[in-house]
């Protein structure tokens, strides 16, 4: 092919000791570099905010043209990723639960201090309090510094309203966040994440709000592609999850559960039976619920910043779940009581000292499985043609040097839909 035939590249990145171009795997991932796509000095061109080849960089010339508009950006001694996928966020909320951190350091259980009135109501509380103008900037804050680790995608729930205009007030805080930062944002509705008080006698009138009312409003705004439910006790049973469910598959939205965090609640069987995208938690999953899991290609989420925060002995049991074929993804689960964890490179660590993945599990868990989680499989957390052209440059030689990082890990640059969006310094 003479070179006036070959593709434009409107940016090109060079210099990077590897590209990790993560290819969304048909099946199980192996772990290995083979199932991350390693280019070793690799190179990537772009056009049209997508990702136009990726190969040897000794290759380039022969594949793609230059112009003297061409863009070089410098990957210099740096592995080269795709944008990170947070699949699994609470990223939106008034007040903080400092509080909760030390009675839990003296001994009292997440369950005690939620039966004693803190917990997620106490969030509620300060949430609806807050104006969306003050939300807005906190959730701003918190997503600069995920962008500065490489974040691209950001998937944020709601939960911390429990009334139909609060919900919805989270949400729009969502849409707003949208406009004002590149990090693509992935709302989820989260009413059903606790019971509010008001509704305490009357857990059914609120589960018929959440489906009459709530599910509606949002679907018709357009404000949530997707539906999460906290399946647990003290939260919402099996049947009251599965009624809420129901009425988002109406809708067409995307489900999600919380499942079996802190007991073997039946949660990851419904996320099988409603054919949901993901399951998260399941740190009291059973091996037989893990077949399951895999066969109906449920992603599991893992979320081990909570394990820690809570000094939770219970773990979600990641290489059994891998062993019987099911995708495992990573997340902060960033919230104020639970996990106000926001690097997902400490998550990575995690992952790999107390939940025994490999470092290549580790970079898949970050990108082409909560990509697939959310539902953009191929489109976001790969590098592969086509895909949004959405990466990062990290100062480390190798992909092994990831999760090695033990969190202290910021990304030279950051890359959204062609366009660098952040550079450290």
């Amino acid at each position: 092919m003479s070179d006036g035939n070959l593709p434009v590249a409107e940016t090109v990145v060079l210099g990077a000791t590897e590209v990790a171009t993560v290819p969304p795997a048909a099946g199980p991932r192996r772990p290995g570099p083979e199932a991350l796509g390693i280019v070793p000095r690799g190179a990537i061109a772009v056009a049209d905010g997508r990702i136009l080849w990726v190969g040897p960089e000794a290759e380039l010339a022969g594949a793609v043209r230059r112009t003297p508009e061409t863009i070089e950006l410098r990957a210099d001694g740096c592995l080269v990723t795709p944008g990170l996928v947070e699949c699994h966020t609470h990223l939106v909320y008034g007040g903080e639960r400092s509080a909760e951190f030390e009675q839990r350091c003296q001994g009292a259980s997440y369950l005690e201090i939620a039966a004693a009135g803190g917990g997620i109501l106490a969030t509620v509380g300060a949430t609806r309090l807050a104006s969306e103008e003050e939300l807005t900037r906190g959730a701003w804050a918190r997503l600069q510094r995920l962008l500065a680790q490489g974040v691209t995608t950001c998937e944020i729930k709601s939960g911390y309203g429990l009334t139909l205009a609060d919900e919805l007030k989270i949400l729009r805080v969502v849409r707003t966040l949208a406009g004002l930062q590149p990090v693509r944002l992935v709302p989820t509705l989260l009413a059903a994440h606790a019971v509010p008080p008001e509704y305490r006698e009357r857990r059914a009138g609120y589960v018929r709000l959440v489906c009459e009312e709530g599910i509606p409003a949002g679907a018709e705004e357009g404000l949530a592609p997707g539906c999460d439910v906290f399946c647990e006790q003290g939260a919402f049973s099996v049947a009251e999850a599965r009624q809420v469910l129901l009425a988002a598959r109406e809708r067409g939205l995307t489900l999600h559960l919380h499942a079996e965090q802190f007991s073997a609640s039946g949660g990851a069987r419904l996320a099988v039976e409603l054919g949901a995208s993901s399951a998260d938690h399941l740190e009291a999953v059973t091996e037989s619920d893990a077949w399951l899991l895999a066969a109906a290609d449920v992603v599991a989420v893992a979320l081990p910043a909570c394990n820690v925060f809570l000094d939770q002995p219970e773990r979600m049991p990641a290489r059994r779940l891998l062993e019987a074929g099911v995708r495992v993804a990573l997340s902060t689960d960033h919230n104020p009581g639970t996990s106000p964890c926001l690097s997902p490179w400490l998550v990575a660590t995690l992952g790999c000292s107390l939940l025994h993945l490999t470092a290549a599990e580790s970079l898949a868990g970050l990108t082409a499985e909560p990509a697939r989680a959310l539902g953009l499989q191929g489109q976001r957390g790969t590098l592969q043609p086509g895909a949004a052209a959405d990466l990062a440059a990290f100062p480390v030689a190798s992909y092994r040097q990831l999760p090695y990082a033990f969190g202290a890990l910021a990304a030279r640059w950051v890359m959204v839909g062609g366009r660098q969006v952040h550079a450290a310094g």
